[in-house]
């Protein structure tokens, strides 16, 4: 065996176990990823309304043009 061989062999080995580490680096990240998400508290649509007046005029202005547009599309048909 010589030198060469004998460094390809350490080289694919110290390879393999960084992309191996790596990818299971990835997979811990991903699996952790679901339970991180579940911890925060849920915020239900009373809790926005409740916190933010200025939202719900938005939204309000919103939903009266769609029902506006929708009203004009009805009557150009």
């Amino acid at each position: 065996m010589n030198m060469n061989q004998l460094i390809d062999m350490i080289v694919r080995t110290v390879v393999r176990r960084a992309v191996n580490s790596g990818v299971n680096a990835g997979f811990d990240a991903m699996s952790n990823l679901g339970r991180k998400t579940s911890d925060k508290p849920q915020v239900t649509e009373q809790t926005t309304r409740e916190s933010d007046p200025e939202r719900e005029k938005l939204r309000a202005m919103r939903q009266a043009r769609r029902a506006a547009r929708s009203a004009q599309n009805i009557t150009n048909s």
